[in-house]
Formats: C-alpha cells, sequence, structure tokens
C-alpha cells in the first residue's frame, strides 16, 4: 500500500521551486494560481530569499502549490494504480484534501492564502514561537512543558515533539531542558502554531470555509488530529479550520499507515521532514522525498510496485 503525504510549514528553502516549473504546464499553473490569489508564486518558489519565504502568509500558500504540482506529477505515474490513503502535516493537509479530492486547486489555494493571512495576523498579536526537542521520553517531557506552560504542538512521532508558547516560554524551555532531551531547536516559523495563541485565526476560516465547494474524499483520507480516516468532505474541511489551534498527531497518522498495511511512503515537495521520521518510525517501509522532479524516476518505481 503506497501512502502519499504533504508537509507542512518549515519544509520550503529558497529557490526549491525552480527545477519544478521545467515540468510542462508547471509555470503557467503557477501563475494562473497566483492570479487568483494575489501572490507571486513563482517569484517567492524561485528568487524570494529565506525571510521573505518564512513569512506565513508566503510560505503556507507556496508550500501548497509545490504540493499540488508534485502531486500532478504522481498522478501522471500511477495508471491503474492507486494511491492507498493521503494526509499532510499542518498546512499539508489542504494539498492531502485536494488530492483527495475533497477540494478544487483554485479553491484551497484561495483557502490556505486566507490561512496563512489569519495565522500570521494572530501571530502579531503576541510574541510566540516553536521549538523541537531533540531525544527524550514523551512521559517525561510532555509534563515538562506543561510546567513551563508551553503546548506540544506537533507530537510526530519517533521521539519527535515540537513545542510552541510564548517567546519567554521557549527561552524558559532551552534554559530548562526535559530531562533526556539533547538540544532544543528553535523553528523558523513566525507564531506558536497550533496552539491557543491561534484562536483569533480559527473564526476567519470558518468563514472561509462557508463559501468552499466541498465533496467526499475519493480514497482514505488521514486526519492528522487524531490519526483518524475521515469519510465526509464536510468533516475533513471542519478539521483544516479547526487544526490552526489544535495539536498535530503525526504520531497517530503513522500508527494508522501501519495498521492499514503501508508499505511505501511518498513525501511531497518539498520532502524531506516526514520520511526523516518515517525512516525511524516505520521500519521496513520504503521512502521517497520529492525534492526535483530527478526523483520521479524512484517514484516511479515506487508506483508500480505499490500502488494497488
Amino acid at each position: 500500500m503506497l501512502v502519499l503525504v504533504a508537509p507542512g510549514q518549515g519544509a520550503q528553502t529558497p529557490g526549491f521551486l525552480t527545477p519544478w516549473l521545467d515540468l510542462p504546464g508547471a509555470e503557467d499553473r503557477l501563475r494562473a494560481w497566483s492570479d487568483a490569489i494575489d501572490l507571486d508564486l513563482v517569484h517567492y518558489g524561485t528568487k524570494a530569499d529565506e525571510d521573505e519565504i518564512r513569512d506565513t502568509a508566503v510560505a503556507q500558500p507556496l508550500l501548497v502549490a509545490a504540493g499540488l504540482l508534485s502531486a500532478g506529477a504522481v498522478r501522471g505515474l500511477l495508471g491503474e494504480g492507486r494511491v492507498g490513503a493521503v494526509a499532510g502535516h499542518s498546512v499539508g493537509e489542504i494539498t492531502a484534501a485536494v488530492y483527495a479530492g475533497v477540494l478544487g486547486e483554485e479553491a484551497a489555494l484561495r483557502f490556505v492564502r486566507t490561512r496563512g493571512l489569519a495565522m500570521a495576523d494572530a501571530a502579531a498579536l503576541t510574541p510566540t514561537g516553536m521549538a523541537a526537542l531533540l531525544g527524550g521520553d514523551p512521559e517525561v517531557t510532555l509534563p515538562h512543558l506543561a510546567k513551563l506552560g508551553l503546548t506540544p504542538a506537533n507530537v510526530n512521532g519517533a521521539g519527535q515533539i515540537v513545542a510552541a508558547g510564548t517567546l519567554e516560554q521557549i527561552a524558559a524551555l532551552e534554559a530548562d531542558k526535559p530531562e533526556g532531551v539533547r538540544r532544543v531547536v528553535a523553528l523558523k516559523v513566525a507564531g506558536a502554531f497550533h496552539t491557543e495563541h491561534m484562536a483569533p485565526a480559527v473564526a476567519r476560516l470558518a468563514d472561509a470555509a462557508q463559501k468552499l465547494d466541498v465533496s467526499d474524499p475519493a480514497l482514505p483520507y488521514v486526519s492528522n488530529k487524531d490519526g483518524q480516516t475521515v469519510a465526509t468532505g464536510a468533516e475533513v474541511v471542519a478539521r483544516l479550520v479547526g487544526q490552526v489551534a489544535n495539536p498535530v498527531r503525526w504520531d497517530l497518522c503513522m500508527e494508522t499507515f501501519t495498521e492499514q498495511g503501508v508499505t511505501a511512503l511518498i513525501e511531497l515537495c518539498p520532502g524531506g521532514t516526514l520520511t526523516g521520521i518515517a525512516k525511524r518510525a516505520l521500519r521496513g517501509v520504503r521512502t521517497l522525498a520529492l525534492k526535483t522532479p530527478a526523483d520521479l524516476d524512484a517514484a516511479r518505481e515506487i508506483v508500480a510496485e505499490h500502488a494497488s
């Protein structure tokens, strides 16, 4: 069984979309999406520097656009094969929703544009941030975070937890690491995503969601709220709205993949983060991170062997 996953914010790097523009029609699609959401995705994906693409309002549409381009390339390799399940980490859930047939491409990009702007505005209200904890036992780490007033915003599995809160709380964590944690690494994001600090963004997303044309998933869609497979488009969208202020449970998604019999996992562009976790947590599962179109040859082999 082949699982297709989409990464979240922080996966972007300067110029990462440049090689993808060589695919037939890719630049035209990006320019059309850019016009639809009033954001120059070609510029931000090819020429913008690290600071420009760290901006939440830019990063989120850029990541979904990249995911959609690479997903289209994977779909073209499938033939009569079928992806067994899709999932996304944080904003990557919107990419997954498109692949599952819940949302159209342009509608999804309009929605993620609203999401990015709303979350950027929420982040501006209080100086907040996120930090990854390397190593440690969750049974020790989670109570320590609670003591410091921090939220485990991403529980990623394979021992990886991302904490979020005010900058003062992050500084306190760096000074007082949980027992067993080797390092605390501040992430290149502009706010405490997936925490109560994002609550102001939820209402704006709920309004935007009412304008969406929604269909039920055409293939299993695994939600990072709780790792459950969601059957209706309405429930997928409701979860997309609420997830900005609730933790990402990627560990539970991987448990579901295992229960469903996953044998291979492809991470859409810009791949790397989720495949890194999968290599540690999903032993024996073949993984591939799509970074450039050069990776599509390996994807073709995986599709031939693992797509049902």
